[in-house]
């Protein structure tokens, strides 16, 4: 059978497949052998899934923390709503100061992931949290103190544009660690970035079960700003914990100096994979070609690009395109979360408001469960563009429905299917967007849902004191059919290049050259 070959860029002349993987496999196993302290948990386990995921070194270190630190996205919109709807008697007036902060916060937060990518995670989260605890605390105290509403507007701009964007900075840590899928576990590590992508869904739907539900239970049972302090103090908190696991975030593709670009690099590759990083860092070194060549390149690749900032991440298409269908999820969020809290206010029973919105959450954290477990044979292209038709059809009955426990089930279906829809597009940002731009590119997505979830309050509320809570669940099927169809019309943006990893001992680059066939 003929050989498989791949033709070397440079001179043209081609490089036996056969050899280099045999030499590549070899090396590693020796680099293995000689750093048994750091094994390759990727390497080493079996089939990827949430164990191996979170065996990654260095995954407990910003987990844990970045559970706390992205409460308060959870928790913002519902509080305004809560506190404003109190002090004014308007669910128009809650709705629009909520949209307000949400279109604040879409506006802001991807300049703030351009600037995390520019300089560093902590760099930008710092001085982040501090601005938006102080600036909640401001528009608490001007809501209880009867301020105008012009003043409420003003102050609702600060506490939304400083949100932490902890989920993206996440998001970017976890595409760092698992690398591009290069090399001998380049297949194992692919995997992992979608068990990562559903991890992360199943956390940020584990906040929006916990978030509404303490935001509820503070603001009826305790004081109705008790829901808007606690966002701030866990945003703080939460927010300098997660800024201290410095280790673990992404080299800056911008960092002030190459020195400091270097030990970046250095930094990273220390705590990426583990020892096959390790492993391959000493096998550069010695002049052979290894699975960790890149994870040693790094600092170089720091240092030479260190002062050429990334392009932004909405020049890629796709993104353009997934922006537009975060833009139909954040409908549905905005949109129950006003209309809910409306129905349980006309029937008498508003203590059952975070409980509704926490089974429609918990539907969805449990399809992210089941996402992020399943061996998926479909592109996530394919995926998305099944999820988002049953979205949209969920979302169809909700304005007909006037009993709670049908309004529960029903919200239930929803929240399965939103978990498909949002896991497939984080998914498709780590195949389209290079890694200098993902946190930018995931808060743009962040901040697209954001935005939805804003005008879908403000549609909403308008609708509900106009025409009655059932009004207001319009607006989720009106927001998801037409990101709808725009996912159909402009479906070819998300197609993603095909190519499957090549192994090869050269340390030029060439992991992803097209093999070619050969007499």
């Amino acid at each position: 059978m003929a050989p498989t070959v791949s033709p070397d860029p440079a001179d043209g002349s081609p490089a036996a497949e056969p050899a280099e993987a045999g030499s590549t496999r070899r090396t590693a196993r020796g680099s293995r052998g000689a750093d048994r302290s750091a094994p390759d948990p990727i390497d080493a386990a079996g089939k990827p899934g949430y164990r191996q995921l979170l065996r990654t070194p260095g995954a407990w270190s910003f987990v844990l923390p970045g559970f706390a630190a992205r409460q308060p996205f959870a928790m913002l919109t519902i509080g305004i709503v809560l506190l404003i709807q109190h002090t004014s008697g308007s669910y128009g007036i809650a709705g629009a100061v909520s949209a307000t902060a949400g279109v604040s916060m879409a506006v802001f937060a991807p300049q703030g992931g351009k600037l995390a990518d520019r300089f560093g995670q902590a760099a930008v989260l710092v001085p982040g949290v501090l601005t938006h605890a102080a600036s909640v605390t401001l528009l608490t105290v001007l809501a209880l103190g009867g301020a105008p509403l012009w003043a409420l507007f003003v102050a609702a701009v600060p506490a939304g544009a400083s949100v932490p964007q902890v989920g993206p900075m996440v998001r970017a840590r976890w595409a760092a660690l698992l690398g591009d899928g290069a090399g001998a576990t380049g297949g194992a590590r692919a995997s992992l970035q979608t068990t990562a992508a559903a991890f992360e869904s199943v956390t940020d739907e584990f906040t929006f079960v916990i978030g509404p539900v303490l935001t509820t239970a503070l603001c009826t049972g305790v004081h109705p700003a008790a829901g808007l302090l606690a966002e701030a103090t866990l945003s703080l908190i939460g927010g300098l914990l997660f800024a201290a696991q410095r280790h673990t975030q992404p080299a800056p593709s911008h960092p002030r100096t190459p020195a400091r670009s270097a030990r970046w690099g250095a930094r990273r590759a220390s705590a990426g994979a583990g020892g096959a990083e390790t492993a391959g860092a000493k096998t550069a070194g010695a002049g052979a070609a290894g699975a960790g060549a890149a994870g040693a390149s790094g600092p170089r690749r720091a240092e030479n690009g260190a002062h050429r900032p990334a392009a932004s991440a909405l020049g890629v298409p796709g993104v353009r395109v997934l922006a537009v269908v975060f833009l139909g999820i954040g409908s549905v969020f905005g949109g129950l979360q006003v209309s809910l809290t409306a129905f349980t206010e006309e029937i008498g029973q508003p203590g059952i408001n975070g409980v509704l919105y926490g089974v429609f959450a918990a539907g969805n954290m449990v399809a992210g469960i089941v996402c992020g477990a399943l061996s998926w044979r479909r592109s996530p292209q394919q995926r998305l563009l099944i999820a988002y038709p049953l979205l949209t059809l969920a979302t169809s009955a909700l304005w007909a429905v006037h009993a709670v426990p049908l309004l529960g089930a029903l919200g239930l279906l929803v929240g399965l299917c939103i978990a498909p829809a949002l896991i497939t597009g984080y998914t498709l940002v780590d195949a389209l967007v290079p890694a200098t731009a993902r946190t930018e590119a995931f808060t743009w997505l962040t901040g697209a849902v954001a935005l939805g979830q804003a005008g879908a309050a403000t549609a909403a509320g308008q609708l509900a004191d106009g025409f009655g809570p059932s009004a207001g669940f319009v607006v989720p099927l009106a927001g998801t059919g037409l990101a709808l169809t725009t996912l159909v019309l402009l479906r070819g943006r998300l197609a993603t290049p095909s190519t499957g990893p090549v192994v090869s001992g050269s340390t030029r680059g060439v992991g992803h050259r097209e093999a070619v066939t050969v007499d």
